[in-house]
């Protein structure tokens, strides 16, 4: 069996058709929803989720296409349909929030969670009531900052963001190799990520190569479209929103804090001395950071 988060209930929740999410839940109080990045699950929040479960009701999921969840086949990449666009992973997380009896939550993501929040964010403005975004730039930010030799650091998205067929089958042949060399580079402590998690996440990605690939492509495309609308239009995070980010503004030439700033005008925005992993590296920072973000 794959490791659990000690002390929280495990469902399965329908969010749409044939789609549901397998999630994690503990504790009272008001409602925060935690969204995993990549080439992680839930698990990832395994610290910070049972710390605020003392004072909050906690969910975590697995994101649509990754660990326990069902990973529908996407069929349509270019349009508003698209079963891995963030608009349609973010209705997942409002229609679980929904089916778990809250109309309104607090929501925090990491890396490919944290895209799903912010557009949860700008597309259900009356049901987030605070935002939270580890470690990622929104994703027509993030295209637009990657220059020269300096974006080979994104080479993954680069190749997710192929048409479908040869990605999956480069991951495919060698998917521990892939996966885990993230895992690797992205982790100043490898304590952090002990090998029975490692082993979880490598068994979940290896099995969901087509929907991960799928959740990347869609970036290049589907959100990218959805992102360049919102700013055509003017729309901002209405809720307070707290960011942590490693400094990668300063190694590839870009102000992190400005460009967030554009989209959230009630922002804190700090850097972070931990790797990318920090909800497994700085458990105690992020809970403390989440707390300071529920009290605004």
């Amino acid at each position: 069996m794959p490791p659990t988060i000690p002390g929280f209930t495990y469902h399965r929740v329908p969010v749409a058709d044939d789609v549901s999410l397998n999630v994690a839940v503990s504790g009272s109080g008001s409602p925060l929803v935690l969204l995993h990045g990549f080439p992680q699950t839930h698990l990832m929040w395994r610290h910070v989720a049972a710390d605020l479960a003392a004072d909050h009701t906690v969910i975590c999921p697995d994101l649509r296409g990754y660990g326990a969840s069902d990973k529908p086949a996407d069929t349509d990449t270019d349009t508003d349909g698209s079963e891995y666009a963030k608009r349609t992973m973010a209705n997942d997380i409002v229609t679980l929030a929904h089916a778990l009896g809250h109309d309104r939550f607090a929501l925090a993501g990491h890396d490919r969670g944290a895209l799903v929040a912010f557009r949860a964010g700008l597309d259900h403005p009356d049901e987030i009531t605070h935002l939270a975004c580890l470690d990622v730039l929104p994703t027509l930010d993030m295209w637009d900052v990657l220059h020269g030799v300096t974006a080979a650091v994104g080479f993954h998205l680069y190749l997710m963001a192929q048409p479908p067929g040869l990605p999956e089958e480069l991951i495919s042949a060698a998917p521990d190799a892939f996966f885990g060399h993230f895992l690797d580079i992205w982790t100043n402590d490898p304590q952090a990520i002990p090998a029975r998690i490692r082993s979880a996440y490598l068994d979940a990605c290896r099995a969901a190569v087509p929907s991960i690939v799928a959740d990347y492509r869609a970036s290049a495309g589907v959100d990218l479209a959805h992102d360049r609308a919102d700013r055509d239009a003017g729309r901002q995070l209405r809720m307070p929103v707290a960011v942590l980010q490693q400094d990668w503004g300063a190694a590839l030439g870009f102000d992190a804090a400005a460009l967030w700033r554009a989209w959230a005008p009630d922002l804190r925005h700090s850097t972070v001395t931990c790797g990318h992993f920090m909800a497994e590296e700085a458990p105690a920072d992020v809970a403390k950071a989440l707390r300071d973000l529920l009290a605004r």
